[in-house]
């Protein structure tokens, strides 16, 4: 069915002709320009293949043809996308949410640019100390050579190696793995033979070794090397040596406190930098205190504060602390320096004024971008947009309302009406109603997803979508909700926290139903990840004896871990067991996928390795990864792909030319079962699998599970790298779903809607409350009102961000928090339920 469209002319529509990308099947389109046009439709239906694979590729495309090939090269492409073509296409700017490299060095003020003026009205317009020279802007950057502190290189914390942090149990024996800081399996057993050739006692306690053995085994820099003789006791390695006997190797030894701090410079593996981070203790700086700047940056202020003092201010703070300057009335300043600071001020007030329309206000412009949510930084570079001005560009958005209250969500609407009659077109991959509701132009993709979407099912007003009966959406955008309200589980036991300090949290007391879904609600930034996924967390793990899950280790530097504080004071005894299901990747690589995460893929290689032909060629399971040598493609390594450099030009990644992307080599693909070799079924979607694989028990299970949580659409082989923060949490959800149910779990979700339809919310809900009532009690961290009208018990955070929240509002059954007065969410929720009368 041809999508519904009017009479096109160039200069008022994007016409696309035969768009294939992914799984779109040849779409012919017109959209108009100058409008807010959203893409809807279920996940992996093609919405993000239409909209930023097909048009924003283009227009990117188009543009970098006019750029110098030596530039080109320094620009992430998005690619060729294969489509016949696209005419009346303005330039594109695409706002997507991913974070980049996080780094400690990323902050607020950088992405918006504030720091390059905060330091220039530091330099013009600071108060200086008696005879200090006036600095330039770069001494009050801790990234440059010139600003940062010389003690801590900028960072704010020092990283030092203990030997409490190396031996947490003295008690150990050297041979009995005392030093934890060294390598696990044959390295660590290296050194410790090392050890005895050089004559230190390896099986007395470590507390009973003399303090001079214990402090050269840890901190030299010494590396002797020395004859090794594997498996020989103390006393034998001494006969050896006088005997002058023949060494198995000579080894080289390494320092406990080097091999760390080499590992971490040094190491590509991101496990090995996460194991040895773990022994590096992270301070203060003395010198700057965690400021970061040199001395002299740090005396000079402005209305009395140093610059670090100022950007650690909220940016509502930071506005009302720079008002008298824009007003003129800064004191103690030459007239020249007031000038200077009142327009410096001036600019950014305004610029901060953008960002607290967007509802960024609590933000603090000295935060790291890797602790800001992808909805915070997509806003934050839609700001940026904002001041830029710029016009006849197409503004190409995903997922805006992402991680947003429905409150938060008016500022989003009021920005994007900004750019839009600022002559710009809004281009929307969204899944948010109220968003679909205020769209000039509605572009609804499916049926379904996967092999079952990439079809138009209709383009054109929004009002227009209620008489297409194929449309997933439109049952949810246009249908009063006629099921009934489930009954509400009574909470009877309680955990109840106390004193909860944490970020915005201070001494706050919480209870949380055991054996219920619970639904924490606020604003951004009110607090309830803190009191979630951080505090309750960790509060719980120190109870059951477990460390919370460390992030990824990617940075330059090791996390410095925030403390929580408060404690448990009942009901933790009703908890075995934590799952915190959370939306980082389940893999780095592309070696990383969804069948190897869930483990289905052990039982398919089994299969395999038990057929007639691999039987009779001695194949074992360990034939069929593609991790493995005997049965990868060589030339690949296992990858799929290989990289081609072209000097001047990006390099780019091209299917193997051996294995033609199949990952294996020919001899292990010659291997068929049902018809299928191995490399074929990795290029199943999980509901092709689940037919293919009908018989077969053992995968039954997880594929049903992937599928009833709205996962089918995905490969089995789809590269982690692909996958979106939310397809990652809902893959370890299936993972955990499929795992024998003893109950009394807690199970912890932080906005696990995030990037789903409506139909596939309520699929999720169903497995979420099956868990429950299995016995185990489920916390979610939410926005989406429907989900929390669903709850059985509802927290409210806030009553606003940052400094204004922090506090619980309200508690209690949905229809109790939604009567409640100063509340934030309760009028949305109310509107909710009241749908569903």
């Amino acid at each position: 069915m041809r999508a519904q469209r009017p009479t096109a002319t160039p200069d008022t529509h994007v016409r696309v002709r035969g768009a294939r990308e992914h799984n779109l099947k040849d779409v012919d389109l017109d959209i108009p320009r100058d409008a807010l046009v959203v893409f809807s439709g279920v996940s992996g239906s093609g919405k993000s293949s239409l909209a930023f694979g097909t048009i924003y590729a283009e227009a990117q495309r188009r543009y970098l043809e006019s750029v110098a090939p030596y530039a080109r090269r320094l620009i992430d492409q998005a690619g060729v996308p294969d489509v016949d073509s696209i005419e009346g296409l303005p330039p594109a700017v695409a706002l997507q949410q991913q974070r980049g490299t996080p780094s400690v060095r990323s902050s607020v003020g950088s992405v918006t640019t504030l720091s390059s003026l905060v330091r220039m009205l530091y330099s013009r317009a600071g108060t200086y100390p008696a005879k200090q020279p006036m600095l330039y802007a770069e001494d009050f950057s801790p990234n440059t050579a010139q600003g940062a502190c010389t003690h801590c290189h900028g960072l704010g914390h020092v990283f030092e190696v203990t030997e409490a942090s190396m031996v947490p149990d003295p008690s150990l024996s050297i041979r009995g793995k005392a030093i934890a800081a060294w390598p696990p399996a044959w390295h660590g057993q290296n050194l410790r033979d090392i050890l005895v050739t050089l004559g230190y006692d390896v099986d007395v306690p470590w507390r009973d070794l003399p303090k001079k053995d214990r402090d050269w085994i840890l901190f030299t820099d010494e590396q002797p090397v020395a004859p090794v003789y594997p498996g020989f006791t103390p006393k034998e390695t001494r006969a050896a040596l006088r005997r002058k006997e023949e060494p198995a190797y000579m080894g080289t030894f390494m320092g406990a406190r080097k091999y760390v701090l080499h590992t971490f410079a040094t190491t590509q593996s991101a496990t090995m930098k996460k194991r040895v981070a773990r022994y590096m203790v992270g301070s203060v700086c003395p010198v700057c205190e965690g400021k970061r700047l040199k001395r002299e940056a740090l005396s000079v202020t402005f209305a009395g504060l140093d610059i670090a003092e100022l950007t650690a201010l909220s940016l509502d703070r930071m506005a009302e602390t720079l008002q008298p300057a824009v007003d003129g009335r800064s004191r103690k300043l030459s007239d020249d320096k007031r000038l200077a600071a009142q327009r410096l001020a001036q600019d950014l007030v305004e610029r901060i004024g953008t960002l607290q329309a967007l509802g960024l206000g609590y933000l603090a412009m000295d935060r790291a971008t890797p602790t800001l949510s992808p909805g915070e930084l997509q806003r934050l570079r839609l700001a940026t947009q904002l001041r830029s001005h710029l016009f006849g560009v197409i503004y190409v958005l995903d997922e805006p309302t992402a991680g947003l209250h429905p409150a938060d969500s008016e500022a989003l609407h009021h920005a994007l009406d900004q750019l839009r009659a600022a002559g710009n077109s809004i281009f929307v991959v969204e899944h948010d109603l109220e968003m679909m509701r205020r769209a000039d132009w509605l572009v609804d993709v499916g049926p379904d997803a996967g092999q079952h979407g990439g079809r138009v099912l209709y383009s054109g007003p929004p009002a227009g979508l209620r008489e297409v009966t194929q449309s997933r959406t439109a049952r949810y955008l246009f249908d009063r909700e006629t099921q009934a309200p489930r009954t509400r589980r009574k909470p009877t036991q309680w955990l109840a926290l106390e004193h909860v300090s944490r970020n915005n949290l201070h001494a706050l007391d919480a209870r949380f139903p055991l054996g219920a879904f619970t639904a924490v609600t606020g604003v951004s930034g009110s607090g309830k990840s803190s009191l979630v996924s951080q505090a309750l967390v960790d509060l719980v793990c120190a109870h059951l004896g477990t460390a919370p899950e460390a992030d990824e280790q990617e940075s330059d530097v090791p996390t410095v871990v925030v403390q929580t504080s408060g404690r448990i004071a009942s009901g933790a005894d009703a908890i075995r067991r934590l799952v915190n299901v959370d939306q980082k990747p389940i893999g780095r690589t592309p070696r990383s996928n969804l069948a190897t995460y869930t483990g289905l893929f052990d039982h398919v290689r089994k299969l395999f390795a038990a057929t007639k032909a691999a039987k009779a060629r001695h194949y074992d399971a360990g034939r069929f990864s593609f991790n493995v040598a005997k049965g990868r493609c060589e030339t690949c390594e296992g990858e799929g792909f290989v990289m081609v450099e072209l000097l001047f030009l990006p390099s780019v990644f091209t299917p193997c030319p051996t294995c033609h992307g199949a990952r294996y080599n020919a001899k292990t693909l010659e291997i068929q079962w049902q018809g299928k070799n191995i490399a074929d079924v990795l290029g199943m979607t999980v509901e092709e699998a689940l037919a293919f694989f009908a018989d077969e028990a053992a995968l039954q299970r997880p594929l049903h599970l992937l599928h009833a949580i709205g996962l089918g659409y995905l490969r089995l082989g789809q590269p982690a790298t692909e996958l979106s923060g939310g397809e990652a949490q809902r893959i370890k959800l299936a993972t955990e779903l499929q795992r024998s149910h003893r109950g009394d779990t807690l199970y912890v979700l932080d906005e696990p809607t995030t990037g789903l339809h409506p139909a596939d919310v309520d699929r999720l809900m169903v497995q979420l409350h099956e868990l429950v009532d299995a016995g185990n009690t489920v916390i979610v961290v939410e926005h989406e009102m429907r989900v929390v009208a669903d709850a059985d018990w509802v927290i409210d955070v806030g009553p606003g961000a940052g400094d204004a929240g922090g506090k619980i509002v309200a508690a209690g059954t949905p229809e109790q928090v939604a009567r409640t007065k100063g509340s934030r969410t309760s009028s949305y929720l109310r509107k909710t339920m009241d749908a569903r009368a």
